[in-house]
């Protein structure tokens, strides 16, 4: 034992470490381990400490010191599980704003760090896990870059030269004198960029959620099958599903055993839903990818149409290598010529129980909260409008998770519990209050209370104009079926004649 009994630090080996890291127990020591230091080749220290980040994450912390040459650095690692999506955060920042600089930031071990505007990239192996500011990763890197300088200026003097005129380009940017778009791409879905405006949304900072590449499922440990790299979604070729896809009849897996087979997919609030308005005629199955393990699984899909909105796909999968599963609704037919915007006014219990489908296109709003949740933030959902407003507390804590922690100054704390109680509030129904969807494709839907839509006072629909923004981020504007249209048209000549 080294140290006071309070500092709890003790030499190991990196067995027990592990061994250590792996149990639940909220008193945790720091461990000591004996470890070579790259730099001078004497034997220095590494501490580790298994902590939890409230409401984020499960890390691993890890500090080197070598007390022969001075070398010092920290790690951080993250100890739980590989989230289902991959998360890229994208944070604009003007220059003269030097606050924006301050943002703290979670680099997992497999994310990239982009910076368009100087064409640069620090790649996972470069910076590897690390709690820091935008700031801090940039003078590191810029650091980095410098400390070779004078060896390359002797050996290439022309790469030397762009090297310091690049570093003066990113350490303007580290002071705040350029603006620049700071991008952090993670695979693992375990990396963070603080939001000082949440719970609202902050016009700066946007994040997406992707599904992996099998070349990135392979990076992140999963096994892949060679034949998968490269080839992508593409490596199912339409022959082969022809051959494998097999329809069933209504009889079979229809109304009784289709309802159960969705549901055993994770799909038992679709299944219900969707079930309440018709039951398919047929149930379709193809051969797929598991997201998780990228092994081969089976995906059910099946097509209803729900009334007063449209016709709907629904896919469910189940992987029996790994036990991932997942459930998706699509909407079917052609994409509609306006947006929609859906207002419920929430008056009673009834209205908590109403169906909503909230497609991935579509935005959430709370005007009593001031609360506004980009498109694409929960992804494409069944549910209710209390499981809406249930899974939107669960994301926010989720996401901006980390500022929940005991980081956060008194002020801003309370500011978020506050939050958090008006949103719990929402279900109590101690005043009336308003639920906004607003889909640019139409996809979305909240079910009337009354056989005619009409006749239901509490709910409205508003079709608009997309603006050509609006159509070029949703793909739209490049689209051109003109010559699917000349032989569409061709066909029914032919048919004429």
């Amino acid at each position: 034992m080294e140290g006071n009994d309070g500092n709890k630090e003790q030499i190991v080996d990196v067995r027990s470490v592990v061994e250590a890291v792996s149990v639940e127990d909220g008193d945790v020591p720091v461990y000591q381990v004996e470890s070579l230091c790259m730099r001078c080749g004497e034997n220095g220290t590494t501490r580790f400490l298994l902590t939890l980040i409230p409401h984020f994450r499960k890390i691993l912390l890890s500090a080197f010191e070598c007390p022969h040459c001075g070398e010092r650095n920290n790690e951080v690692q993250f100890a739980g599980e590989i989230q289902p999506r991959g998360c890229c955060y994208s944070l604009e920042i003007p220059p003269g704003n030097p606050k924006m600089l301050d943002r703290q930031v979670v680099k997992s071990e497999s994310a990239t760090i982009k910076i368009p505007e100087l064409d640069f990239e620090i790649p996972p192996e470069a910076q590897r896990g690390t709690l820091s500011t935008v700031e801090g990763i940039l003078v590191r890197a810029a650091d980095e870059l410098q400390a070779l300088q004078d060896e390359r200026k002797k050996v290439d003097p022309q790469t030397a030269e762009a090297i310091d005129q690049f570093l003066m380009k990113l350490r303007a940017c580290t002071a705040g004198e350029l603006s620049f778009t700071f991008i952090l791409d993670d695979p693992a879905g375990n990396s963070f960029i603080e939001n000082p405006c949440a719970p609202s949304s902050d016009p700066s900072l946007s994040i997406k959620f992707y599904e992996r590449t099998p070349e990135q499922q392979a990076s992140l440990g999963y096994l892949v099958d060679s034949s998968q790299i490269g080839a992508g979604h593409a490596a199912v070729e339409e022959a082969g599903v022809a051959d494998q896809g097999r329809r069933e009849p209504h009889g079979s897996i229809g109304a009784a055993a289709g309802h159960r087979a969705i549901a055993q997919s994770n799909s038992a609030e679709i299944a219900e839903a969707l079930f309440r308005y018709t039951a398919p005629e047929e149930v379709m199955t193809f051969p797929s990818t598991c997201g998780a393990c990228a092994t081969r699984c089976e995906t059910r899909m099946f097509v209803t149409k729900i009334p007063y909105f449209q016709e709907v796909i629904v896919m469910a999968s189940t992987c029996d290598a790994c036990g991932y599963r997942n459930s998706e609704l699509k909407p079917g037919g052609r994409i509609p010529e306006k947006g929609k915007k859906i207002t419920l006014t929430v008056k009673n219990v009834k209205d908590l129980s109403r169906d909503v489908i909230k497609s991935d296109t579509a935005s959430v709003k709370v005007p009593e909260l001031d609360l506004e949740l980009a498109s694409g933030t929960l992804g494409g959902i069944v549910t209710t409008v209390e499981g809406l407003i249930t899974k939107i507390s669960e994301s926010l804590e989720r996401v901006h998770g980390f500022t929940f922690g005991d980081s956060l100054d008194e002020n801003r704390r309370s500011k978020w519990l506050d939050f958090r109680a008006r949103l719990k509030k929402l279900l109590s129904l101690e005043e009336p209050w308003t639920l906004i969807l607003d889909d640019a494709l139409s996809n979305s839907f909240i079910a009337p209370a009354t056989d005619d839509l009409k006749d239901d006072n509490q709910l409205t629909f508003e079709e608009y104009e997309r603006s050509w923004e609006q159509n070029e981020a949703l793909g739209l504007n490049d689209i051109d079926t003109s010559s699917a249209d000349g032989a569409y048209e061709a066909g029914n000549d032919a048919k004429t004649e």
